[in-house]
């Protein structure tokens, strides 16, 4: 049996693998500090807390924004109107989803301002979430759409036939904080979307010509507006059509139950009559005194 013994390093190996282990551990290595393992730890504990400091913030702000009114069960109004190249348009009609979202009209130029949510409440109730909801309508800083017309944006022209045909429009959005006729209007800077809207207030949409002032809603928008909260709280009652028992068949006469529709109902025996008498009870006649 033939047995081979492993080669043996040679002299000039060993000197190298002295020479690097005395360099790894000598006083020259262990005095150097990591400062590149140091500097990522600082920078991922500050990423860290900057994080949390404004998730904290976040999520303080929305709670802020949905604890404001109009809360979540409350009931505001607003009124509105749009007035394209100096044409003041009719009411838009009714939303077709108002039961999904916190804002909607009934077709009478008047917002319903009805929180669903902390995302439509508070400082979220806003003029851009109502236009979100609403089919067809556009309404940004540059351009504005009346449902089923035209987009309108900066710089265009104003369509014939309209008061200020040919003239170059802009979009411009008004606000009145209240219905009184001694508000003042505010234009809205920015994003017109941005616009909380308060109970009461009106604002109007318009793309008109630069420096052309923006008609209040109507007259008619602002009496709806009165109106709303009134038709809200009372109770429509159903009338029952002709023939349904419980209905009177004649103006005036009490309803008998079993009696038939369209027919003045019998009358049961010693039922006061209008003239005092009761039904089915022979009238006596005067008697004459003997002479």
């Amino acid at each position: 049996m033939v047995m081979y013994l492993p080669d043996m390093p040679r002299a000039s190996t060993g000197k190298w693998v002295t020479r690097a282990g005395s360099t790894g551990g000598g006083s020259s290595y262990r005095g150097q500090k990591p400062v590149n393992w140091y500097s990522a730890l600082v920078i991922i504990v500050v990423l860290g807390i900057v994080s949390v400091v404004y998730s904290r913030f976040e999520y303080r702000s929305a709670v802020a924004a949905a604890s404001a009114p109009p809360t979540v069960g409350m009931t505001w109004y607003a009124g509105f109107s749009f007035d394209i190249c100096g044409s003041q348009l009719p009411p838009p009609a009714p939303s077709v989803n108002a039961s999904k979202g916190g804002l909607f009209t009934a077709g009478s130029g008047v917002i319903t301002i009805q929180p669903k949510s902390a995302a439509s409440a508070g400082s979220n109730a806003t003029l851009g979430k109502f236009v979100d909801n609403y089919a067809g309508m556009v309404l940004t800083a540059n351009s504005v759409r009346y449902p089923g017309h035209r987009l309108f944006k900066n710089g265009m022209r104003c369509a014939k036939g309209t008061p200020d045909a040919g003239k170059i429009g802009q979009v411009k959005v008004e606000y009145w904080k209240n219905y009184l006729p001694k508000t003042k209007p505010v234009t809205v800077s920015g994003d017109p979307a941005n616009l909380k809207l308060g109970n009461n207030s009106l604002v109007t949409i318009a793309f008109v010509p630069s420096g052309k002032s923006v008609p209040k809603p109507s007259g008619k928008v602002v009496l709806a507006l009165l109106q709303a909260p009134q038709k809200a709280s009372t109770p429509t009652t159903p009338s029952l059509p002709t023939g349904v028992p419980g209905a009177p068949a004649v103006p005036g006469a009490p309803a008998v139950p079993g009696a038939p529709g369209g027919s003045t109902p019998a009358l049961p025996p010693g039922t006061p009559t209008p003239s005092g008498s009761p039904t089915g009870t022979p009238t006596p006649s005067p008697s004459k005194s003997s002479g």
